[in-house]
C-alpha cells in the first residue's frame, strides 16, 4: 500500500514538472518565444493603412539621390522630411551633429523629429534611419564598391510606414490617446564597408546619429513608455524574426507586436521564433536601449543574413512590396491604437 501511494506521488511529481516546464516566464534567458502566451485583449478597431501611399513616400525620398550627409540630395530631402512632418500635425526639430567615420571623414549629421499629441504624458516613440550609404560594398562587381546605393528598403521604407502612419492618424475621425515621437536618425548606414583593411572593426562606426542622440535627447530627461525600430521593412518576401537585442531590452514588446501581426493575419512576415544568429544586430534601437534606458524593439528583416540587395544597386524601388509596407503599417497602426486600452 505505501509502495503504491510513492509510486503515484512520484507520478503526480513527474506530471506537475512537464506541466510547469512548458509555462511562459518573463525571464528572457527561460522563455521559449516561440510560444507565447496568446494575446487575448481586444482589438481597437484601427483605421486603414494605405500601401500606395507609403510606396509613393519612398519614390519622393529617393528622387532627390542617395541621401548621403554632406551632399545636396541629403540637404533637399531634410527639408522634404520636416516640411512633411508638419504638414501631417507634428511639432518638428533638426538636431544637428558632425560625426567622424570609420575613415576619419567628418559629417554633419541631421537628426529628425516630430512630435503628435505633444501633451499626453504616454509616449510612443518610432524610428527609422533615412540616410543612404555611401558604398555598394557587397556588389560582386568590384567597380561599383564606391558608388553609393538608392536605399530604397535599407533606409526609404522605414521612414515611408512612419509618415503614413502619421497621415492615416491625422485623417482619422478618431485618434489613438498616446503621444507619438519620430525620430529619423542620421549616419546610420556608414560602417566599416566590406573587405576595408583597417585595425579598429569596432561597431561603433555604425549609427552614428542613434548614438548621438541617445546622449544628447532633443527634450532633456525625455522617455518614452517604448519604442520600435524600422529598417529594411519593405521588400518583397520581408521576413521579420525576433531580433536578440530587442528579447533582451523588451521582450514584452516584441510580443505584442508580433501577436498583434498574427492576428491581422500577417504571420507570414512576422515570423514568431528568434533570428538564428548568436548575437544581436548592431542597429540603432541598441544605443536607445543601452544609452538613453528606453526600451525599443527593431523589426528588421534578418534571419541568419541579411537579404541579397542588403548594400547592392539592388536595393532600389523595384525591391519594393507594397503588401510588406501594409503588413508592417496595418501591424504598427493597431498596436498605437491598443495603447488605449493600457
Amino acid at each position: 500500500m505505501l509502495k503504491k501511494n510513492f509510486s503515484a506521488f512520484l507520478l503526480l511529481i513527474a506530471l506537475w514538472s512537464c506541466t510547469t516546464n512548458n509555462t511562459y516566464t518573463e525571464n528572457p534567458n527561460e522563455n521559449n518565444t516561440d510560444n507565447p502566451p496568446p494575446n487575448t485583449k481586444p482589438l481597437v478597431k484601427a483605421p486603414e493603412f494605405n500601401a500606395d501611399s507609403a510606396f509613393a513616400y519612398i519614390e519622393k525620398q529617393l528622387a532627390f539621390g542617395p541621401r548621403v550627409p554632406n551632399s545636396q540630395a541629403h540637404r533637399q530631402c531634410a527639408d522634404y522630411l520636416v516640411k512633411t512632418l508638419q504638414k501631417l500635425g507634428a511639432t518638428t526639430q533638426i538636431q544637428e551633429f558632425q560625426a567622424t567615420s570609420f575613415d576619419k571623414k567628418t559629417w554633419n549629421g541631421k537628426n529628425i523629429i516630430g512630435s503628435i499629441n505633444p501633451q499626453a504624458s504616454k509616449r510612443i516613440l518610432l524610428a527609422a534611419h533615412w540616410d543612404s550609404r555611401r558604398f555598394s560594398d557587397k556588389e560582386k562587381d568590384t567597380t561599383l564598391h564606391k558608388k553609393p546605393i538608392d536605399a530604397a528598403d535599407d533606409g526609404a521604407s522605414g521612414v515611408a510606414v512612419i509618415l503614413e502612419i502619421l497621415r492615416t492618424i491625422q485623417n482619422a475621425p478618431e485618434k489613438p490617446s498616446v503621444g507619438i515621437d519620430v525620430i529619423f536618425f542620421d549616419l546610420e548606414d556608414d560602417g566599416i564597408p566590406e573587405g576595408y583593411k583597417e585595425e579598429d572593426h569596432s561597431n561603433s562606426t555604425w549609427c552614428l546619429g542613434s548614438q548621438y542622440w541617445s546622449k544628447n535627447k532633443h527634450v532633456p530627461n525625455y522617455s518614452a513608455y517604448f519604442g520600435i525600430l524600422l529598417d529594411m521593412v519593405g521588400a518583397k518576401g520581408a521576413k521579420f524574426y525576433h531580433e536578440p537585442f530587442s528579447l533582451q531590452y523588451a521582450e514584452g514588446i516584441v510580443q505584442e507586436v508580433w501577436q498583434t501581426a498574427q492576428r491581422l493575419g500577417y504571420g507570414n512576415f512576422f515570423i514568431n521564433q528568434r533570428t538564428s544568429m548568436q548575437g544581436g544586430i548592431m542597429d540603432d534601437h541598441f544605443y536607445v536601449n543601452r544609452d538613453a534606458k528606453i526600451p525599443m524593439i527593431d523589426i528588421i528583416n534578418y534571419e541568419n543574413s541579411f537579404p541579397a540587395h542588403h548594400h547592392t544597386q539592388a536595393d532600389n524601388i523595384q525591391i519594393i512590396d507594397k503588401t510588406t509596407l501594409k503588413a508592417v503599417g496595418q501591424t504598427l497602426l493597431q498596436v498605437l491604437y491598443n495603447q488605449t486600452l493600457q
